[in-house]
């Protein structure tokens, strides 16, 4: 028998955007210990825990508070462009990623719960924009 899970989409997106950025910031702290952008043990200790931090957010994601923690950790991750320039790019990237996450995935949820009500027969009005084309 099949076990019913919550399939969050927006969950799901975050996650893979959380794991995503745990790689690119273990590739900063190896970047930024071998420029010595700071003492090593320091870049090394720094980025490990905000790598862990990353890959463990998407264990909390869903709860309350948890996508206002990620946007925080995506803005961290955007700082990181302090110590290491490149990092600006790709916390920009980063974050663009999240943003897209966020929104696509609430709207595709939103759209989950229409449609699944809509199989067991219930109904529900659902707003539908109309595009007019201007002559």
């Amino acid at each position: 028998m099949a076990r019913t899970r919550n399939s969050s989409v927006r969950r799901m997106l975050g996650s893979v955007v959380m794991v995503v950025d745990s790689f690119a910031i273990f590739c900063a702290t190896v970047a930024g210990a071998g420029f010595r952008v700071a003492d090593p043990a320091l870049v090394w200790g720094v980025g490990l825990t905000f790598t862990f931090l990353l890959l463990a957010t998407p264990a909390i994601l869903g709860k309350k508070g948890s996508y206002w923690f990620g946007s925080l950790l995506q803005l961290a991750v955007l700082l990181t462009g302090v110590w290491l320039p490149a990092m600006w790019f790709v916390g920009a990237l980063c974050g663009c990623l999240w943003v897209w996450g966020m929104i696509a995935g609430t709207t595709i949820d939103r759209a989950k719960a229409v449609f699944e009500k809509a199989q067991m027969g219930q109904t529900e009005t659902v707003e539908v924009f109309e595009v007019k084309e201007v002559k």
